[in-house]
């Protein structure tokens, strides 16, 4: 847009790319224009249903091969926030004490041990990817990556404000916490219900498609 750009032109602009999407503006809003990276909760609940009901959208989304290698370790308990604090960088740790519950999205890097309910299309998939060996994780890493997008979205869907985060000590967390299952963590997310006061920054500009995409 120029610098002569009036609102009425936003408007028409906007006006036209809704047009242009099969969801309506209220959907939109929720999982995207209105929605802000959360810091401060309110005191109120979220229930094993919310996070299931956002599981259920999430794994039909595309992975590679159907892989879903995402996992998510469900932080409720006092005794595991406190875990959990500690090994997040400072200016992250009280969000994760505040928030009713915290989601650690990682990777599994044996998720190629579900191909026979996953993938039954390639019957030597299982063998395939087991001979992969240390390069099996670098694809697990990759897939769980884009699912950790649809999670937060997911969240969203179920009516959570939600604060991704990636501050935080990867190895400490994994040898406390998921060292039994050899999960590799990716993101940490906090979800709950806003805060009525201080639970978001001002909203910063985003780029618009001519600045990020060329047409080919």
């Amino acid at each position: 847009m120029s610098i002569d750009t009036t609102t009425e032109d936003i408007d028409r602009e906007l006006d036209a790319l809704g047009a242009a999407l099969a969801i309506d503006d209220a959907t939109a809003d929720l999982l995207f224009r209105e929605a802000h990276t959360t810091y401060g909760y309110a005191d109120e609940p979220v229930t094993d249903e919310q996070v299931r009901a956002a599981w259920d959208l999430v794994r039909w989304a595309p992975t590679m091969m159907n892989s879903l290698p995402m996992r998510l370790l469900v932080v409720r308990s006092d005794e595991g926030k406190q875990r959990l604090a500690a090994h997040m960088a400072e200016g992250n740790r009280q969000s994760v004490l505040d928030a009713p519950v915290t989601i650690v999205a990682a990777a599994d890097p044996a998720f190629h041990r579900h191909f026979k309910t996953l993938a039954p299309f390639r019957e030597d998939a299982e063998e395939q990817f087991e001979a992969m060996g240390e390069a099996r994780e670098g694809l697990a890493r990759t897939s769980s990556l884009i699912q950790v997008g649809y999670l937060i979205l997911g969240l969203r869907a179920a009516g959570l404000a939600v604060g991704p985060k990636t501050g935080f000590d990867a190895a400490g967390l994994d040898a406390d916490l998921l060292a039994d299952k050899g999960w590799k963590s990716l993101v940490v997310i906090t979800a709950g219900v806003a805060a009525p006061e201080g639970a978001h920054k001002p909203r910063q500009a985003r780029l618009d498609f001519e600045t990020v995409a060329e047409v080919i």
